[in-house]
C-alpha cells in the first residue's frame, strides 16, 4: 500500500513554504513523491543535473565536498525539517556538493518542472521561494563578511551562533550543547584560518566563559557568544 501523501502541514512547517496559503498548499503536497534511503546510499552528487529538491521528513543527510586532496570536508547535516537541493528547482543547475544518508532516511521530491506549474497556478508559492532565496544569500553576506571582517574568534562564535540558530531558530536556549561534526581541520577551513588558530580561538572562547566542553560535546553559553561576535573597536 503506497504511503498517504504529506499534509499541507507537513509542507507548512519548512521556512519555504510558512507562509503559504492553504491551496498552494495541498497542490504542493500532492505534488510529491516519496523516496526512502538507507544509511551510506548516495542522494545526489555534485555535478549531477539539480532537477529536485528535497522535504526531509525523517533521518539525517550529511552535505560534502571533496578537496583537492582527497579529504572530506562536511558542509553541514540536514535533518527532519530541513530541505535540501533547494536552488535547483530556480536555475537547474549541477549540484554543488554531494549529499549522503547517515541514518535511515525518508523524504519528499518535488520535480523541478512541476515547481515551475505550480508557481504559475499560485503565484504566492514563486514569492515564497524568492523570499527564502534572498534569505539565504543575506546569511551568506552575513558569513563572507564574518571571514572578511572579523577576528578569528569573532568569527568562530558567530559561526557556532548561526549553528545555533540553524538548530533553534531565532531563540536558542542561554545554554545550548553543540555537537560539531566537523573536524578542526575541517572548521578552519570554513573559517578561512589553520588548524593551530581555531584551536587557540576555541581556547580562548573557553577563557572568556562563551563554551566548555564535555567530550564530543560543547556547551555554548549564547550571551557570551553573541558578546564576542560583535567585538567593540
Amino acid at each position: 500500500m503506497e504511503p498517504p501523501l504529506p499534509r499541507p502541514a507537513f509542507w507548512r512547517s519548512f521556512e519555504m513554504f510558512s507562509g503559504l496559503p492553504a491551496e498552494a498548499l495541498a497542490a504542493l503536497a500532492a505534488s510529491a513523491r516519496r523516496h526512502c534511503w538507507q544509511p551510506g546510499e548516495v542522494l545526489f552528487q555534485r555535478g549531477e543535473p539539480g532537477e529536485w529538491m528535497l522535504a526531509l521528513a525523517d533521518g539525517r543527510v550529511k552535505l560534502t565536498l571533496l578537496t583537492p586532496q582527497g579529504r572530506e570536508l562536511i558542509l553541514r547535516h540536514a535533518e527532519a525539517g530541513d530541505t535540501l537541493g533547494e536552488f535547483a528547482l530556480i536555475d537547474g543547475e549541477p549540484r554543488s556538493a554531494d549529499a549522503t544518508a547517515v541514518a535511515p532516511t525518508e523524504g519528499w521530491l518535488l520535480e523541478r518542472a512541476r515547481f515551475a506549474e505550480l508557481a504559475e497556478a499560485h503565484p504566492a508559492l514563486g514569492m515564497a521561494a524568492a523570499r527564502y532565496f534572498c534569505r539565504r544569500l543575506r546569511e551568506t553576506t552575513d558569513q563572507l563578511e564574518g571571514i572578511a571582517l572579523y577576528q578569528l574568534e569573532a568569527r568562530l562564535a558567530r559561526f557556532l551562533l548561526f549553528t545555533l540558530h540553524q538548530i533553534h531558530g531565532e531563540a536558542p536556549p542561554p545554554e545550548a550543547p553543540l555537537r560539531l561534526e566537523i573536524s578542526q581541520t575541517e572548521l578552519a577551513a570554513v573559517l578561512g584560518a589553520s588548524r593551530p588558530k581555531v584551536n587557540r580561538a576555541l581556547m580562548a572562547l573557553q577563557a572568556a566563559g562563551a563554551l566548555s566542553r564535555d567530550g564530543g560535546v560543547w556547551h555554548c553559553r549564547t550571551a557570551a557568544l553573541a558578546l564576542l561576535a560583535e567585538p567593540e573597536g
